[in-house]
């Protein structure tokens, strides 16, 4: 790695380190910039994994403070966030990255539209994650962030979307609340998926190590910026985000 590329990978993981805190998508910008400077794309889907779960766990730290539901209802999300990381972690490893390539723009658009139009959603579902939970309900959103983690797990770009859209079809309507959950359960899912591409050896750490530096002082930083920001302003930024990252991995996937 030389100077340039190490200059170029701190600035892609300081706006990714951004992009992550208020609307997620970071890996389609950090994922792409690790295959520019000559990783093979495992190795490079591997140690963004790691980067930008550093920056997403000290992201989260700057909500902590507007996470208010009960454990009954976070603990089984976060049980299912170790399980399904573990699985695309492992996932990843046995299969090639150019087959789940071609899904991504197509689940990505499906995420983002979810979350768009959640709210006139919600009245078909009969699950919602609101305080007085039921059992039922709290059972169907794991199984729900269950296969969310998966994804997480196995590729990542686009998860705090992917959960965001989750929220938004539940029932949660806290934008702020929605992000806290979001960071939690995005750091719990990579941070199982980095310790399996750690054992397994699939860590490029120089490029990676830099990404942490600014996805770090992106995350933290634009992570209390966030939160005085409007509501709608909030989501007309996480919608942007995820129509952009689907047409771009859409035009990449097909080209």
């Amino acid at each position: 790695m030389n100077f340039p590329n190490a200059i170029f990978l701190f600035f892609v993981g300081l706006i990714a380190g951004a992009m992550n805190a208020v609307a997620g998508g970071g890996s389609f910008i950090a994922f792409p910039a690790l295959l520019f400077t000559g990783i093979a794309p495992i190795p490079a889907n591997a140690s963004n994994t790691l980067s930008l779960w550093v920056g997403t766990a000290a992201s989260s730290g700057a909500y902590r403070n507007h996470l208010k539901l009960p454990r009954r209802i976070v603990v089984p999300l976060l049980i299912m966030g170790l399980v399904g990381g573990v699985a695309g972690a492992v996932l990843l490893i046995k299969t090639p990255v150019q087959t789940f390539l071609r899904l991504i723009p197509w689940m990505m658009l499906a995420a983002t539209l979810l979350f768009a139009f959640g709210k006139h959603l919600t009245g078909l579902f009969s699950v919602r994650i609101t305080h007085e939970a039921s059992g039922t309900a709290i059972l169907g959103a794991s199984i729900f962030e269950l296969l969310v983690a998966i994804y997480g797990g196995y590729f990542g770009g686009g998860i705090g979307i992917m959960n965001l859209a989750m929220f938004a079809a539940l029932g949660m309507t806290d934008i702020h609340e929605m992000n806290a959950l979001k960071l939690i359960l995005v750091t719990v899912i990579n941070g199982v998926a980095t310790a399996t591409f750690v054992v397994t050896g699939s860590i490029v750490w120089p490029q990676a190590l830099v990404m942490i530096a600014g996805a770090v002082l992106g995350g933290y930083t634009v992570a209390h910026f966030a939160q005085k920001l409007p509501h709608k302003l909030v989501r007309g930024i996480i919608i942007f985000t995820g129509f952009g990252m689907s047409i771009y991995f859409l035009l990449r996937a097909y080209r």
